[in-house]
């Protein structure tokens, strides 16, 4: 038998047999068909919830005019948009990597863009930042910055955002919630688990730890699954006092089928929000878009390649090029669909933690989102309870990647620790990559190793101290 042989999958594999063999590189990164689909389809379950909650983000903003987005209508396009996305990223670039409208991306459209220009004008901007984010792909820029990260900080960045996702996880279900007064974080209702919602996410995650321990294949999607029957069982038999799920109630829809309603595709004004807003003013917000949907993309890609063994041994991503190219296009279409930009999204690591290693994954991923078009009151059943689960089990399988920092190393241990920090503390990825890369250049700074550091990382630690201080600036500028 013919054998094959790769760089970034070391020992010899047997030679490809058929087409999704050959297109998806099955064999060479030792997965089976079976494996990617099953993990696609947990990705998406992880990461459902965007259908309602991008629609609720941004359809309760106004824009300067006073002008609302419709529901069923962001609904729509959001769907469109992350299975458009998601199934180019499984063709070029092959990763188990699904895009969906990036939280925080979406904050800074609805209030701070929307709220000095129109709707099309802020879903202009959205187009310009993903076409700067492709320039800086095609030309090379935005590969070379994430090569020259040094390789403990891509695990670190791996680590943080393990730490990330589980927070998400917690938070979302209700487990952890958050208060004004002392203690700012809490478990459950006033230090104590006493609500259905926090049952099932319990019992799921339990459930969940068990299956997956006990190597039981579709262990996270097996347990999602149940803990969706559970919620829908306890919301018609108990009684749970409205918003106690929180974005999703586990109701049984009255109807499937939703007719998609495409009423937002192509409302775009691309250069208008400069004459409305004024020219700082939208420069500054265009940097902010370009910024967080650059490094978080780029942390995410990061983590979850190295999480699913798609690096080398310098930590470099496969096809890293291509998988940029289509993160950029991805953003652009998001402002052409008024479903603000896409990204890769951190729960593409459930999918990673069920075996995806493929852009086959992202097939089933697709699929289910471009199903959703007609099926969003289904949709609509899966609450975070069930889903949330996936997030911190995978959460903990990430962190074991702590153990390549070398923490004798004070250069790098403490850029490690504040990137890995920063990441749940701040609830921002683009936060903690900053941290991590502003504090390592400084180490290296007073310490007189200046040749140390990529040439490619000091624009990058510029960036990053102009968005530390950029309210300052603003103030400064007198636009804000």
């Amino acid at each position: 038998m013919s054998e094959i042989k790769t760089p970034e999958t070391g020992p010899p594999h047997p030679a490809a047999r058929g087409p999704l063999d050959r297109l998806f590189e099955l064999t060479a990164r030792r997965t089976t068909v079976a494996r990617e689909l099953r993990g696609g389809v947990t990705t998406f379950f992880a990461m459902a919830y965007i259908i309602l909650l991008n629609p609720i983000i941004l359809g309760g903003a106004k824009d300067v005019t006073g002008a609302t987005l419709s529901i069923p209508q962001l609904t729509t396009m959001t769907a469109l948009s992350a299975a458009i996305t998601t199934v180019i990223m499984g063709l070029v670039g092959n990763a188990p990597l699904a895009l969906a409208a990036g939280l925080g991306i979406n904050a800074v459209v609805a209030f701070q863009a929307a709220p000095v220009m129109t709707w099309p004008q802020a879903m202009g901007l959205v187009v310009i930042e993903g076409v700067i984010i492709v320039l800086l792909a095609l030309t090379g820029v935005r590969e070379r910055i994430m090569n020259s990260i040094p390789l403990a900080l891509k695990h670190a960045i791996a680590v943080g955002i393990g730490a990330f996702i589980a927070l998400v996880g917690l938070y979302d279900s209700g487990f952890v919630t958050s208060s004004k007064t002392s203690p700012p974080l809490s478990l459950g209702t006033g230090g104590r688990l006493e609500t259905w919602p926090t049952l099932v996410f319990g019992l799921t995650l339990l459930l969940m730890i068990v299956l997956y321990v006990r190597k039981v294949p579709g262990a996270i999607l097996i347990s999602i699954v149940a803990g969706t029957v559970l919620a829908v069982v306890i919301q018609s038999y108990a009684s749970v006092p409205d918003g106690g799920w929180g974005v999703v109630t586990p109701d049984l829809p009255n109807k499937v089928f939703a007719a998609p309603d495409f009423g937002l595709l192509g409302k775009v004004d691309l250069f208008g929000g400069f004459g409305r807003a004024g020219v700082i003013t939208a420069l500054v917000v265009l940097f902010t878009l370009v910024l967080s949907g650059f490094f978080d993309a780029m942390g995410t890609i990061l983590g979850i390649s190295d999480e699913a063994g798609l690096t080398n041994e310098r930590g470099e991503v496969p096809k890293l090029g291509r998988i940029l190219s289509v993160d950029g296009m991805s953003a652009a279409l998001g402002g052409v669909t008024s479903s603000s930009a896409n990204t890769v999204f951190v729960e593409s690591a459930a999918g990673v933690g069920e075996g995806a290693r493929t852009g086959l994954a992202n097939m089933a991923t697709g699929a289910l989102f471009a199903l959703t078009l007609f099926l969003t009151p289904l949709a609509a059943t899966v609450p975070a309870q069930a889903a949330a689960p996936a997030l911190v089990v995978v959460g903990a399988l990430m962190m074991t990647q702590v153990a390549k920092v070398t923490w004798d190393d004070l250069e790098i241990a403490i850029p490690a620790f504040l990137t890995i920090v920063l990441m749940p503390f701040t609830y921002s990825i683009t936060i903690g990559i900053g941290g991590g890369m502003v504090s390592y250049a400084i180490i290296k700074l007073a310490r007189g190793k200046l040749r140390e550091v990529s040439v490619w990382l000091w624009p990058v630690v510029i960036l990053f101290l102009l968005f530390f201080a950029i309210h300052p600036i603003e103030t400064w500028l007198g636009v804000k």
